[in-house]
């Protein structure tokens, strides 16, 4: 898949589009609660292999109902559609 770098108004639109991604320091970051550690576990499984089908992997923490999620793409130094197309996939599953 292409890395390409978002323009400024293309981020401004993202951030409209994705309301649960907050914007810091060249990445989005998303905060998830789910009812225990295996409902999150189970989740991070899911993004994994939609992640590793398009080749471009988050920075992740978990801490037993909290999965905290950080896009960025680091070949372009900040973000870029590949970071929006993951960011939509996951939304969609979180629903």
């Amino acid at each position: 898949m292409s890395r390409t770098p978002l323009t400024t108004t293309e981020l401004e639109q993202l951030l409209r589009e994705l309301p649960h991604w907050t914007h810091h320091e060249q990445t989005l970051r998303r905060e998830l609660r789910f009812v225990d550690f295996v409902e999150a576990f189970g989740f991070m499984a899911r993004v994994a292999l939609i992640a590793e089908a398009m080749g471009h992997h988050p920075e992740w923490s978990n801490v037993w109902n909290r999965v905290t999620i950080e896009l960025t793409t680091h070949d372009t130094g900040g973000l870029s559609d590949l970071d929006l197309q993951l960011a939509q996939r996951i939304d969609a599953l979180a629903g």
